[in-house]
C-alpha cells in the first residue's frame, strides 16, 4: 500500500529566515544553482506552499533565462542584467531563496540612476524549447543598425532623433560625453544645404536641444 501523500495548503507569504525577507507570489527572488558553480538564477515565484503543519515550503517559480542560457547565446546588444521571461516552470524549496529582486521593464531600467546587484530588466519572453521571442523584431539604431544595450554609452542626433554609439561615428566616449550638440552626417549635411541656400553668415547649426547621451549606469554595492 502506498503512502499517504500529505496535504498542502497555498500561502499568501513566507518568511525566508536565512534572509530575513518576507516573499510573495509575484516577487521575483535570486535562487541558488544545484551545484553552486553558477550565478545564482532569477525567478518569479507564481505559488508558495506548504504541508499542513507549516513546514516543507515549496515556491513555484516561473524562471527567467539569461542570454547565455538561451539557445541563441548571447549577442552583442543584450545587455549584462538582462534576463527573458521564459516559459519554464519548476517548483524549488523556499530554502534556496537567496534574496529578493527587482526585474524592471526597459523603459524604467533606463531611467534608473544607479544599478544594484539585485536590478535587472526584462524586454522579451523566452519560448525555452523552440528558442523563440516574443516579440520576435526589436528598433535597431546607429549605422551599425544594432538594438539598443543599456550598458552602452550612445549619443542622439537632434536632428533625425537616431541614436549613436561613439566608435561608429570616429569619436571616442570622453569627446561624446563633451558634447553640446550633435548632428549625424546626413543631417548634418542637410544642416548646412539649409543654411547656403537661406544666405546665412555662419555655418554653425542651429541651436534645438541639449544633447541627450545615455552614460554606462553606475552600479551600486
Amino acid at each position: 500500500m502506498g503512502k499517504h501523500k500529505t496535504p498542502r495548503r497555498s500561502l499568501d507569504s513566507y518568511s525566508v529566515k536565512h534572509i530575513n525577507k518576507t516573499v510573495k507570489p509575484g516577487d521575483c527572488v535570486m535562487m541558488r544553482p544545484a551545484d553552486n558553480s553558477n550565478s545564482s538564477y532569477v525567478a518569479k515565484i507564481e505559488q508558495i506552499e506548504s504541508d499542513s503543519r507549516g513546514a516543507n515550503v515549496k515556491v513555484h517559480v516561473r524562471w527567467y533565462y539569461r542570454p547565455e542560457e538561451s539557445i541563441g547565446g548571447r549577442r552583442q546588444f543584450h545587455g549584462s542584467k538582462e534576463v527573458f521571461l521564459s516559459d519554464h516552470r519548476d517548483i524549488q524549496s523556499a530554502d534556496s531563496i537567496e534574496g529578493k529582486c527587482t526585474v524592471h521593464s526597459f523603459k524604467s531600467y533606463g531611467k534608473l540612476e544607479a544599478v544594484g546587484d539585485e536590478d535587472f530588466f526584462c524586454r522579451f519572453e523566452y519560448n525555452s524549447t523552440t528558442g523563440a521571442f516574443n516579440p520576435d523584431r526589436v528598433a535597431v539604431y546607429c549605422k551599425c543598425e544594432m538594438p539598443y544595450n543599456p550598458d552602452d554609452l550612445m549619443v542622439q542626433c537632434e536632428g533625425c532623433s537616431d541614436w549613436f554609439h561613439p566608435a561608429c561615428i570616429e569619436m571616442t566616449a570622453e569627446e561624446a560625453k563633451r558634447l553640446d550638440h550633435f548632428y549625424c552626417e546626413t543631417c548634418s549635411s542637410q544642416v548646412q544645404k539649409k543654411l547656403q541656400n537661406s544666405h546665412a553668415a555662419t555655418t554653425t547649426p542651429p541651436r534645438q536641444s541639449d544633447t541627450k547621451v545615455g552614460p554606462k549606469r553606475r552600479r551600486r554595492g
